[in-house]
């Protein structure tokens, strides 16, 4: 099979299609975005040519039409409904982009009150929560207890499942993002056996989280501007990514018709994994392996031998082929909170040290690999106090807005259907059952 290019007797609006099989061609329409490649849809080719494509991953189909984000990896651009997303950083708020990203613009200063009114209406938790957070194990990690609560707000709150009342997806898309970081605090606080701490509706977005995290009800509490602005600029940084692998999780678990609750549920199921929001926490393992500052080069003398596996974790992306405009945005914000909290952290040393030596190093200059978003972010929440196995659980407070904006732009989509990728059978062909004392 061969694809032909555009030829002057060829619409140029699709592409031929040849199957050399049999000789029998069909026209391929293209589809133009409004930046970025073109695709070609594929839509009738089983119908027309009896083949399938074959992708693994997915990494070259486009699986649905989206307004919400574009991504260019080789100029390391990543926009917000158009918006780049170093301004939106730098200039924004986290609730402001949730509105962008929700409604498909910023919101004015009416619309920007009203939009966090709605917000601290909705940031407690049901009460009874608490007797199905008690089922947990103490020592459960905070993703599972996280996943176990999410999944279960279908079964209180009944009145925000049905898909096909646009109220009922508005307000279960505040109430998920509003309750995000409650039950990811509970969730901390569960797993240190400190009391939880409920909401304060004073307090920004983000500050209210801090609060529920670190604060306790002995003693008063009180934010730090520049790790509230750091943490803001994290929750922006991974508000959304495109048609990541939790996001396309949300889409194809929505795709059946199944409620907000649960969709999200299985968005935080697939962003626990290492290969996904788990490369923070795997960039301070690899800081622990190493150790020591003098054992850096050794390391990277490994990295760069195939035969020893090791790998330069938060450095490269799979997605940016240059840089990560993210980790432009968060190295800043890594310098700005440790000079203010003035910690004395070898492993946090280590970790500024690391990355001056492979920015220096050709081999990793010539492959492009700079330190990406995951580096910078699991600096700044080792610094702040978390603790590692906290890091996804912020990953997913932060992409919450992202999954349930994907999800209702797929619910209100007419041309998206319940997903069902084909598969290359390489099994045994057809054949008879043998009785067993036959075999």
């Amino acid at each position: 099979m061969t694809q032909d290019q555009t030829t002057a007797t060829t619409p140029r609006n699709s592409l031929t299609l040849i199957d050399n099989r049999t000789g029998r061609s069909m026209e391929l329409p293209i589809k133009p975005g409004t930046i970025g490649p073109v695709v070609a849809d594929i839509r009738k080719v089983y119908g027309t040519l009896d083949l399938f494509t074959y992708d693994p991953g997915f990494t070259s189909t486009a699986s649905c039409e989206s307004r919400i984000t574009y991504i260019d990896g080789d100029k390391g651009v990543l926009l917000y409904r158009g918006y780049p997303i170093e301004q939106l950083a730098e200039q924004s708020n986290f609730l402001e982009v949730c509105y962008l990203l929700l409604k498909g613009e910023l919101p004015s200063l009416p619309q920007a009150k009203d939009f966090r009114k709605q917000f601290t209406q909705h940031s407690m938790i049901h009460e009874q929560m608490q007797f199905f957070l008690r089922g947990f194990r103490r020592d459960a990690h905070p993703m599972a207890v996280l996943c176990g609560l999410v999944g279960a707000m279908s079964a209180f709150y009944h009145d925000s499942t049905d898909i096909n009342d646009p109220v009922q997806r508005e307000l279960a898309s505040i109430r998920l993002i509003a309750k995000l970081p409650t039950l990811a605090a509970v969730a901390h606080k569960y797993s240190i056996g400190q009391p939880l701490v409920y909401p304060n509706n004073r307090l920004s977005y983000v500050e209210n989280f801090l609060a529920m995290t670190f604060s306790v009800p002995t003693e008063p509490w009180e934010g730090n501007p520049v790790l509230t602005r750091a943490m803001e600029k994290i929750f922006i940084l991974h508000a959304d990514h495109e048609q990541n692998a939790s996001t396309s999780t949300v889409r194809l678990a929505g795709s059946s018709g199944a409620n907000p609750f649960a969709c999200i549920a299985a968005g935080i199921a697939s962003l626990w994994g290492p290969a996904h929001g788990g490369a923070n926490e795997a960039v301070l393992a690899m800081l622990g392996q190493i150790g020591n500052k003098k054992n850096i080069p050794d390391f990277l003398d490994k990295v760069k031998n195939k035969n020893e596996h090791a790998r330069l974790m938060g450095f490269g992306h799979r997605v940016y082929k240059n840089f990560d405009p993210r980790a432009t945005v968060l190295r800043q914000a890594a310098e700005e909170v440790l000079k203010e909290l003035g910690i004395n952290d070898p492993l946090l040393e280590l970790a500024m040290e690391l990355e001056q030596i492979a920015l220096r190093d050709p081999y990793f200059i010539e492959r492009k690999l700079y330190p990406n978003v995951d580096f910078y972010s699991g600096i700044i929440l080792r610094a702040m106090g978390f603790p590692v196995s906290m890091f996804t659980v912020l990953f997913a407070v932060a992409r919450t807005v992202g999954w349930i904006s994907q999800w209702r732009e797929m619910i209100e989509d007419s041309e998206q259907k319940i997903g069902r990728p084909r598969q290359l059978y390489v099994g045994s062909p057809q054949r008879d059952f043998v009785a067993i004392n036959q075999r």
